[in-house]
Formats: structure tokens, C-alpha cells, sequence
């Protein structure tokens, strides 16, 4: 059977790990879910408030006693050009005349509240936290460390799973290629860190002691396997989970991924200033040719209401539908049913695998 390292460290029986789909997927309902199931679930708050942060754990824990986990994202550095905002907003006004809203204001709505945060899982005693878009600091792990939380953390390259490890990251998540949502890169360009599963699983694994799990195009119990052989610990799944029954994606969302081709599943920074892969629909292809875009959050925030309510009224076309290139094979099971596939297909896959 499926043991591995972070099964003990989680203290879950099959070392799969439900990924922190922020924005809404990624429910408590889900992440109890999972982890009921055997998996370590995890609740997706990087846009949380702390009230809803603080919510949404104490829902996840009367779902379920299993361990479960937190992802946020860590703040980023990033310089604000009020010229290029005010020609951004003046570019996004078409959008927001179609949907018949108000035009944005020059208000900001990006301010960090990620220190509120993480006092808000401290207080809430959260067993597991994992990180994505830069590297904890060293104050920050020991913080989190005094109160016994296991720290993860995504890397897209060598680079910077060496620098988790450096800074006492207890496990590293490989982020592949093809990873749906908002890529995790903080050490260089997103463009020169696409280095796809195959070959960033065992780079990470050979160039680091922590246990590495594999995350990026994994969907069925065939991926597990292939992340195991290349060295992974255990395994990262956004995309298979994200049109599950417990999933709090939008009903458009969820059918546009059962619509998909691998062709459809595309890199933007349209959305947010930050790349993210997802599926190609009209503002993507519109905003295809813009230069200069605001950096994330700034973009992100800008896009933000035009996002929602697009949503609201109906149209896919202009909201951002992330999911990974192995969207095509996603199923509409429930988050239970998901994990008993993976487990049964995982041994019937190894089962069928002669030596050479």
C-alpha cells in the first residue's frame, strides 16, 4: 500500500493531499472530505478574511477529527505605478460597462492581511499550514514551529526548494508545469520556471532531504504511481477535486472543465498580474495583447468585482475558470469517491507493472 514519509508526518493513511484551491473550491466540506477519506484535505484561505477564516476552520473541524490543512499565501514585494493602474482601470472599463457596473475608483483593495492570518490559525490551533508565492522567513517557521505546526511549502524550481529547506520547510511541493491556478515562483521569472513534473520531481528530490510531493497534471491513480517512481513522496491534487460534489467552484466553472480539451488549459497573467494556468475564454484572449500589466495583487484586485460579476450574471467568458492540463479526465464524483479511485487504481496500476 501507498506509505510514504508524510504519511506519518501528516499522520494520514495514503499520502494524497487535496490542494488550496483559494477563491472558493477549495471548501471546508471539501477539505473534511478529503480527509476523511485518508487524504489530508485543505482549506484554500489566501483570500480570507480572518472572521472567515476563523469560520471556516471551526466548520472543518466539526466535519471532521482527521488532520486538515490551511494554505495562505505569503506577501509578496511589489511597486505600485499609479500610472499604469489608471490606464489599466481605464482598459478594464469596457468589461465593467458590459456587466453594467459603476466604474472602479482609484481606492486601492490589496493591503496584506496575512499576519492577521496566521494569528488567526495559531489561535485556532491548526496541526498543518502550507505556503505558496515565496518563502517563509525563518521567524515565521520558528513561530509556527513552537506551536508544533508541519509547514509545507511549493517550489518550481531546485532553487527554491533549497532555500524551503534552508529556512526549515518540513515538506516541499513540487509544482509542475502544469499545475492549474496561480503559479508559486518566487525566485526569478514565471516564464523560466514551466519545468514540467517528470523532470522537476526528481531534481527536487535529489537536491533536497525534506520529503517532496508531486503537484501539476495528477488526476488518477497512474499519476500517482509515475510521481512515486520519479522519488515523490506523495502527491498534490487541485484539478481532480475541483469539480467534486463538495467543491465550492461555480456551477460554470465545474462545466467548463467537463468541456475541456488539453488544448483549452492556458498560461495568463491577465487576471491577476500573476501567471496562473486556466481555461482559454474571451478575456483572456482580449487582454492577450496588453504590456505592462500591474503585478499581482494590483491586477488581481482590479479584475477582482469584474470576476464576480461576470459570475453572477453568467458569463464564463470573462472569469477566470482555473484548472491544470489534466482537467479532461476529471470526473463528477464526490471528494470520497475521488479518493477510493485514486487508492484502487493506484494498486491496480503497480500491480500490473513487470520489472524489465
Amino acid at each position: 500500500m501507498m506509505k510514504q514519509s508524510i504519511t506519518s508526518l501528516f499522520g494520514i493513511q495514503y499520502p494524497i493531499v487535496q490542494a488550496g484551491m483559494a477563491g472558493g473550491p477549495a471548501t471546508p466540506e471539501l477539505a473534511a472530505a478529503v480527509s476523511n477519506a485518508g487524504g489530508l484535505g485543505t482549506l484554500g484561505a489566501g483570500y480570507m478574511t480572518p472572521a472567515d477564516l476563523e469560520a471556516a476552520i471551526h466548520t472543518m473541524k466539526e466535519l471532521t477529527n482527521k488532520p486538515c490543512a490551511v494554505n495562505l499565501f505569503l506577501p509578496e514585494v511589489f511597486i505600485e505605478d499609479s500610472v499604469r493602474t489608471e490606464k489599466m482601470r481605464k482598459r478594464l472599463a469596457p468589461f465593467r460597462s458590459s456587466l453594467g457596473m459603476e466604474q472602479a475608483s482609484a481606492e486601492s483593495g490589496y493591503q496584506s492581511i496575512f499576519q492577521d492570518q496566521i494569528q488567526t490559525v495559531l489561535d485556532a490551533q491548526v496541526s498543518i499550514v502550507s505556503f505558496t508565492f515565496n518563502s517563509p522567513s525563518t521567524e515565521l517557521v520558528g513561530q509556527l514551529k513552537e506551536q508544533g505546526i508541519t509547514i509545507m511549502a511549493t517550489a518550481t524550481s531546485v532553487e527554491e526548494a533549497r532555500q524551503l529547506e534552508a529556512e526549515g520547510v518540513d515538506v516541499i511541493s513540487a509544482q509542475g508545469s502544469e499545475a492549474g491556478g496561480h503559479r508559486g515562483t518566487f525566485i526569478g521569472e514565471a516564464e523560466d520556471a514551466l519545468i514540467g513534473s517528470m523532470t522537476l520531481v526528481p531534481l527536487l528530490t535529489d537536491a533536497v532531504s525534506v520529503p517532496v510531493i508531486a503537484a501539476g497534471g495528477i488526476m488518477d491513480g497512474r499519476g500517482i504511481a509515475a510521481a512515486m517512481a520519479l522519488g515523490a513522496s506523495g502527491v498534490q491534487l487541485g484539478t481532480a477535486f475541483l469539480a467534486s460534489a463538495e467543491s465550492g467552484a461555480h456551477p460554470l466553472h465545474k462545466d467548463a472543465i467537463f468541456q475541456a480539451k488539453e488544448t483549452d488549459l492556458k498560461l495568463t497573467k491577465a487576471f491577476s498580474g500573476k501567471m496562473a494556468r486556466g481555461i482559454n475564454n474571451d478575456f483572456m484572449e482580449q487582454m492577450a495583447g496588453e504590456e505592462n500589466l500591474p503585478p499581482y495583487p494590483i491586477q488581481n484586485a482590479l479584475t477582482s468585482d469584474i470576476r464576480k460579476q461576470a459570475a453572477i450574471q453568467g458569463k464564463s467568458e470573462w472569469m477566470s475558470l482555473w484548472a491544470g492540463q489534466g482537467a479532461p479526465m476529471a470526473k463528477r464524483l464526490s471528494a470520497h469517491e475521488i479518493m477510493e479511485n485514486l487508492v484502487k487504481d493506484y494498486n491496480q496500476v503497480i500491480s500490473r507493472m513487470p520489472p524489465f
